[in-house]
């Protein structure tokens, strides 16, 4: 099993790379984010996620651990392959899919090929518990936007009479129960939570 590749870029194609080590020229599948950071004749340490199948023995090469994870966690969702999987990862950034995710915004994937309603709405699905496991540190504007909203309802709650720290206990926990959730839904519900 390979799992890390040191060598030689020689050949980079539309969906691939051509990596020689020790003499054996090895064909990586790679995203356009990790084909973009190739430069033919220049040495590359890229990360491998081989899958073997009956007829063939394939390589999915990563710039970073982060793609790498991603990749991981996307051709786990039922419907997407290895190649969907590196071809989501070649529309959107990391960022993109993780907003989308956080959000709930299947839209985000109309513009990737092979990515229907349905499948987006799977992808959102199963991956949303997931996504701070993988990208955390790239969720930071995410998490100042779910602090924005966390405060502005405590503030509002606290201007309806409630203490401080019973209705921050209750956005919180609201909030991480359902992260997609507006201001507006978010006070309604900490107001039937009866604070």
């Amino acid at each position: 099993m390979i799992a890390k590749l040191n060598g030689t870029v020689d050949t980079i194609n539309v969906d691939s790379a051509i990596i020689m080590a020790g003499g054996v020229g090895y064909l990586v599948f790679a995203s356009n984010n990790t084909l973009s950071k190739l430069t033919v004749g220049k040495e590359v340490s890229i990360l491998i996620e081989t899958r073997v199948r009956e007829d063939a023995f394939l390589l999915f090469g990563f710039f970073d651990t982060q793609e790498k994870d991603w990749f991981l966690k996307l051709t786990n969702v039922q419907g997407v392959g290895n190649k969907l999987g590196l071809t989501i990862l070649s529309y959107l950034s990391i960022a993109d899919l993780s907003r989308a995710i956080i959000s709930g915004d299947k839209d985000v994937f109309k513009i990737v090929p092979g990515v229907g309603p349905k499948l987006g709405i799977r992808l959102i699905t199963e991956l949303r518990g997931k996504v701070a496991d993988v990208d955390e540190p790239l969720l930071g504007v995410i998490n100042d936007n779910i602090k924005h909203i966390v405060n502005e309802a405590v503030s509002a709650l606290v201007n309806l009479g409630y203490k401080k720290n019973d209705a921050h206990e209750t956005v919180t926990k609201i909030m991480n129960q359902t992260p997609e959730i507006n201001l507006s839904q978010l006070i309604t519900l900490a107001l039937k939570e009866k604070i």
